[in-house]
């Protein structure tokens, strides 16, 4: 029986099927890839972050590798949903739906008042992180980005894999990812409504045309049983309607 490829794009903490705990069971209706993006590897040393190598390998996941049929869903959260916008972007005909989950698509707002803030209170320690150790800078990144006053906002990924500090020391700004356009494909926008800066995101998305939800998690709503059934339903929804455009 063919079954539609969903394919999971993780942030930056944890990785690869680790990543995504709620939505493992997918795998019983869909063909589900739990990916890990360029420099997560849980033997090889961290490396640093490439948007570009990123949206390769999201595309490659959804190349035609005999199952007959090529394209699919994609699945992101947060770091990750850059690789999957630029790829939709480049190939908007394989990509069936986009779900950004805590979507960290900065470079699109840059210029709004959210997003503006977090770069001056964040820059600074972009600026310096090569002189930072990996703890170091791991406990300032979360000190600054997550402390917020918000039920499970005070850490961007829980659990840490190892290797997590130098892997998240290495990644670029997400403000400097060259992604100005928004793919003209099925997008749900999934937030956990604890912070401005994601609601920002989403309500630039909104108004092109994306979905917008939210769920309880902080920034995690797809671990939440709403974040999850959010997930799920609109990869449904989006497969219907598609199937009976094309019947």
């Amino acid at each position: 029986m063919f079954k539609q490829r969903v394919v999971f794009v993780h942030g930056d903490g944890s990785f690869g099927a680790a990543a995504w705990p709620k939505q493992h069971g997918m795998a019983l209706d869909y063909d589900a890839l739990f990916l890990r993006r360029h420099g997560f590897d849980a033997v090889a040393e961290p490396l640093e972050s490439n948007f570009a190598a990123d949206a390769a390998i999201v595309l490659a996941s959804l190349a035609d590798d005999g199952r007959g049929e090529a394209g699919g869903h994609v699945v992101a959260h947060s770091q990750g949903a850059i690789a999957a916008m630029m790829a939709a972007v480049e190939r908007p005909d394989l990509v069936q739906s986009l779900t950004l989950v805590e979507p960290a698509c900065l470079s699109l707002t840059a210029e709004l008042p959210a997003t503006a803030a977090h770069r001056a209170l964040m820059q600074p320690l972009f600026d310096v992180r090569h002189n930072l150790s990996d703890d170091d800078f791991q406990r300032e990144f979360i000190r600054r980005a997550f402390a917020a006053d918000a039920p499970g906002a005070t850490t961007p990924e829980a659990p840490l894999p190892s290797g997590a500090g130098r892997r998240l020391r290495l990644q670029a700004p997400p403000w400097e990812a060259p992604l100005q356009i928004v793919p003209g494909v099925p997008t749900l926008v999934l937030t956990g409504g604890w912070e401005p800066l994601y609601e920002e995101i989403a309500g630039y998305l909104r108004e092109t045309g994306a979905l917008h939800r939210t769920a309880p998690g902080g920034h995690r709503p797809q671990d939440s049983t709403e974040g999850d059934r959010a997930i799920r339903s609109y990869i449904a929804e989006v497969s219907r309607h598609q199937h009976a455009r094309a019947s």
